[in-house]
């Protein structure tokens, strides 16, 4: 008898027999925590890959720049591509080209040299803003489904005593379920909370690390127009 009871409470103790057991609020608790685990993992996944991608491409065209003989050689190549820093190279040229064109004025070198910091930064600044984006929702389902957990497993302790209460028995048959069904909710809430926080930290670190590469590339770039500046005559 002792044996049949206690393969029955294991039965109803399985991650399904829970959820079932579970009334509406703790089941509506695991279901948003289960789409939140989801969400996030989706995030980390294509935010790792575009990552990588960005820091390959990135890496390549760093080679083709500093191999090019002139700059209006990469515009083409860099107007079709997907990264940043192809973004910031279209940017400063077009603004250089801007300057330039300007005839019969005298150009402002230091001007000119503010015009393009501008521009190349405010590029960068634009694909790190779209990049860091989504991670918000990881720092949010990092730090408040814990929480939102704990929120299930209260509401399901309470119900579990009043169940206790109403049937006056406190055997463990009838206890375990109720309190097994209760903490369940907040293992789902650290199942979510858990790979959102790892997975923000590392993102957060490869979106500063690119950011780090993008102003390296911005400064060698702006180095470079700014020989050019002075190489000016008559300007």
């Amino acid at each position: 008898m002792d044996t049949d009871l206690a393969l029955k409470t294991a039965a109803d103790l399985s991650p399904l027999a829970l959820f079932a057991q579970a009334d509406i609020v703790v089941k509506a608790v695991m279901l948003g925590l289960l789409l939140a685990s989801v969400w996030s993992w989706a995030i980390i996944l294509e935010r790792s890959r575009r990552l990588a991608r960005l820091k390959r491409e990135a890496a390549q065209f760093e080679d083709w720049f500093w191999k090019a003989e002139n700059l209006d050689v990469l515009y083409e190549p860099a107007s079709k591509a997907d990264h940043p820093s192809a973004r910031a190279f279209i940017a400063g040229l077009h603004e250089w080209r801007r300057s330039l064109a300007t005839r019969g004025q005298r150009i402002d070198r230091d001007g000119l040299r503010g015009r393009l910091a501008s521009a190349i930064n405010v590029a960068i600044a634009r694909d790190i803003d779209e990049l860091s984006d989504r991670l918000n929702a990881l720092a949010t389902i990092g730090s408040v489904a814990p929480f939102v957990g704990l929120f299930g497993t209260v509401w399901g302790i309470m119900r579990a005593f009043t169940g206790i209460a109403a049937s006056q028995n406190t055997t463990l048959a009838v206890v375990a379920p109720g309190i097994a069904e209760a903490l369940f909710a907040t293992a789902i809430g650290l199942f979510a909370a858990i790979p959102a926080v790892i997975g923000y930290n590392r993102l957060l670190h490869g979106v500063n690390r690119l950011e780090a590469r993008l102003h390296g590339f911005a400064e060698e770039y702006l180095n470079l127009l700014s020989r050019q500046i002075d190489g000016l005559e008559g300007r």
